[in-house]
């Protein structure tokens, strides 16, 4: 996806912003689709730090959309898709600071589905200019790390790339082991 991506930049590099912005909208919209390919052809095409901006400004943007649609779309839906996230059942009820603290500490944990962070707010009673503050804010780490790690993985040779593929194996292979213990 990522080379796709980055094709049609290099096709229409003058338009490769808006291709940019559009695509992490898109994203934010499908709610489950994950980020790191957009930011990868954003740091790739246009550099680190302004790629890294760049995809704050679109998952920013992107959650601001998603935020207003599934608010138009959603709030009278029922929160049978939010039991399994106690947290995101909280989210549904909560104002002022406390939403603002919830929905800031939930996009910071990177196994949170940000889609389901922002249909818990949508359906919620969260204003749009907390649920917008907060969201970027909380955003702005995982979005860092995650450049960093596009970046730093890019520069890998193949031997650091096995390396990180062997970690990540072994990570899962870990918490499946757990997982079927606790069951």
């Amino acid at each position: 996806m990522e080379k796709s991506i980055l094709q049609l930049f290099q096709e229409y590099p003058q338009l490769a912003l808006l291709l940019s912005l559009c695509v992490s909208i898109l994203i934010a919209v499908l709610g489950l689709v994950p980020s790191v390919f957009i930011t990868a052809a954003n740091i790739i095409f246009f550099g680190f730090w302004k790629g890294t901006l760049i995809s704050f400004l679109g998952e920013a943007i992107g959650a601001a959309v998603a935020f207003l649609l599934y608010r138009r779309g959603f709030k009278k839906l029922t929160q049978q898709s939010l039991q399994k996230y106690p947290k995101l059942q909280r989210l549904v009820t909560a104002e002022g600071k406390e939403a603002f603290y919830l929905i800031f500490s939930l996009r910071l944990i990177p196994f949170v589905p940000s889609g389901l962070i922002t249909f818990a707010a949508a359906i919620g009673s969260v204003n749009f200019t907390t649920f917008f503050i907060a969201s970027s804010l909380g955003k702005l780490p995982a979005l860092l790390l995650e450049a960093w790690s596009v970046y730093e993985v890019r520069a890998f040779d193949w031997q650091g790339k096995l390396i990180l593929v062997v970690v990540a194996i072994a990570i899962l292979l870990m918490l499946l082991r757990k997982k079927t213990q606790q069951q």
